[in-house]
């Protein structure tokens, strides 16, 4: 993971150095040597993907020069400490050492095996909600992340989870997915990871985004850098309201958009959410020169 990046950039590989001496561990032996059961333990992949997205935008922006002032940014979840560090909001090693809090934090929130995330496809969002409320019972279970594209994740005590998934499909779901997650995240049971994480978000110095970052919690466009800490420290807890801010997005006049970092799950999304919204994707060094070249910006040696 990001080994691509590090090796054909130097602003790469200086952000994963920088990222090693934050953590005081080598997060960069791990993304490029594994083992995967550790990359993928959550105090490690959030650190991780945050690294990989940064040094993808670098690369990004040395290559396309529009790249360097997009009319608004967003990211799914972890992906908002990315769009604030993107925007001068958040320093690098402040949101690299948060993250690892965050992912530590809400593995400790609940024991292992209590909770669980499930993708519920085909059903409306307010109908996965009504299922959640219905079954629930002295138990958590409710929308983690709005994802549009008829997909709604679950989240919760395992067994309410579970119920909730039965009752999705008796209702018309196409089909209810159990996640492979560590924890059951943007649900009420992470609030002892909200409540910690607002301790160390007053330790940091935040800024005024350069552009609009639209949030998770709200789906809506912010540049109050005294409005930051708070949306954070909900988001931990809150849906990820991502079809609405795509929508908003598309509201704001974006009439392209580029998923900065590895994967493109969210340029999928975006696609089935605003079809009129051309989207790219800069995950690794081919891709963003593929970019730049359809571009007509290709500067390799910058």
């Amino acid at each position: 993971m990001g080994r691509a990046l590090h090796e054909a950039d130097a602003g790469a590989r200086a952000l994963f150095e920088e990222a090693d001496a934050v953590l005081g561990y080598p997060l960069s032996k791990i993304c490029f040597e594994g083992p995967e059961t550790e990359l993928t333990s959550t105090a490690n992949a959030q650190p991780a993907i945050l690294t990989v997205s940064i040094a993808a935008l670098g690369f990004l922006r040395a290559r396309i020069a529009v790249a360097v002032a997009p009319l608004a940014v967003a990211g799914h979840s972890l992906g908002e400490y990315s769009a604030l560090v993107a925007t001068g909001a958040l320093r690098f090693a402040d949101a690299v050492r948060l993250v690892h809090l965050r992912g530590k934090f809400m593995q400790e929130a609940v024991p292992a095996g209590v909770g669980a995330m499930a993708a519920i496809l085909g059903l409306g969002a307010d109908e996965v909600a009504a299922v959640c409320r219905e079954v629930a019972g002295a138990e958590v279970v409710s929308p983690a992340n709005l994802n549009g594209g008829g997909q709604v994740v679950i989240a919760g005590h395992k067994a309410a989870v579970e119920r909730a998934c039965v009752a999705a499909k008796a209702r018309g779901a196409k089909r209810a997915v159990s996640l492979a997650v560590s924890a059951p995240f943007h649900c009420a049971l992470m609030q002892p990871a909200a409540d910690r994480l607002a301790a160390e978000l007053e330790r940091v110095e935040i800024a005024a985004p350069d552009v609009p970052v639209v949030t998770n919690v709200d789906a809506a466009p912010n540049q109050d850098p005294t409005r930051v800490r708070e949306l954070l420290t909900r988001q931990v807890t809150a849906p990820v309201r991502w079809e609405e801010s795509v929508e908003r997005l598309g509201s704001m006049g974006v009439t392209r958009a580029i998923e900065v970092g590895a994967g493109n799950v969210l340029a999928g999304l975006v696609r089935r959410i605003a079809p009129t919204i051309a989207v790219g994707s800069a995950s690794d060094p081919d891709a963003i020169l593929a970019l730049a070249a359809n571009a007509g910006e290709d500067r390799p040696n910058a």
